[in-house]
């Protein structure tokens, strides 16, 4: 069977490659062989711009100023606000290197650090400018203190006296209390007991302000020597006198009590009296009885 051949001739079969010749020598080393171009360029390793410090240096400014506004915390805010001056300078100089982009960042941290030094600084003025006026304060007041407790010790000092002597008290009033003198009591006294020993009061109340002075005294209180409230002596000698009334400026008036003692305690007497018991404190006579 034969197989129809076409008018063009044979199909073609692709392109003819030429035929080696097994015996010619081999291709030499120096022949050209043709390197294909690589499709992309080759990658380089390039440094990118980073803004860790510009942003590190803003935080801690921010840090340090916040904690200067706090009474209790702006003593520790002199770090970060150092710290975030020291990163920001240092962003500045990557952002001229070309290393760092955010020039503004570091630029605010080192404006905020400097804020944050100096609002610790002040803090620390103020804290010192406080507590030399409280420490100030605290002197007067105690200065104030310890002369009021002077007068106050001067004042009780004052009113403590012997027998003769004479206390002023308020409204011109001059009270003196005399040493006191034995006493007999009549047969029908009360209040003196068999044995014991009667002394008699005298307190001498003078007027010398420029106006009528009130007197309400009720009865003087009188301890023995052992501090004992003695007993008042009543009879019917009228020999004791009350003081109580008006008392014209210039005048006197004269007040007698009489006390019985226990013979043991009768070697001293204390006598407390005041001329108005609801403006002034007692005052106090002492000494012995003989």
């Amino acid at each position: 069977m034969t197989t129809p051949v076409s008018p063009d001739g044979p199909p073609s079969a692709g392109p003819q490659v030429p035929e080696r010749d097994p015996w010619a020598p081999p291709a030499t080393e120096d022949a050209a062989v043709s390197t294909p171009a690589p499709p992309y360029p080759a990658p380089t390793w390039d440094r990118r711009p980073t803004n860790g410090m510009p942003i590190a240096a803003l935080v801690l400014g921010l840090v340090g100023m916040v904690l200067g506004l706090f009474i209790v915390l702006f003593w520790l805010s002199w770090l970060p606000a150092l710290l975030a001056v020291i990163f920001g300078g240092v962003g500045l100089s990557q952002v001229r290197a070309g290393r760092a982009t955010s020039k503004g960042m570091a630029l605010a941290g080192v404006v905020t650090g400097i804020l944050g030094l100096v609002m610790a600084a002040a803090g620390v003025f103020t804290v010192v400018i406080v507590k030399e006026a409280v420490d100030d304060a605290r002197r007067e007041v105690k200065e104030v203190t310890d002369e009021a407790s002077r007068k106050a010790e001067a004042a009780e000092k004052a009113r403590h006296l012997t027998f003769g002597q004479s206390y002023a008290f308020g409204d011109g009033l001059k009270v003196t209390v005399a040493k006191p003198e034995p006493f007999t009591p009549d047969a029908f006294a009360s209040g003196h007991a068999e044995g014991n020993k009667a002394f008699q009061v005298t307190i001498t109340v003078e007027n010398t302000g420029s106006n009528r002075a009130s007197i309400t005294t009720g009865l003087p209180d009188v301890n023995d020597a052992d501090g004992a409230s003695t007993q008042l002596v009543i009879d019917g000698s009228g020999r004791q006198k009350v003081l109580d009334g008006y008392l014209l400026p210039g005048r006197k008036a004269v007040g007698v009590y009489a006390f019985s003692l226990p013979p043991g305690a009768a070697d001293r007497m204390e006598v407390e009296f005041t001329p108005d018991v609801a403006k002034w404190d007692d005052a106090y006579w002492s000494g012995p009885t003989s």
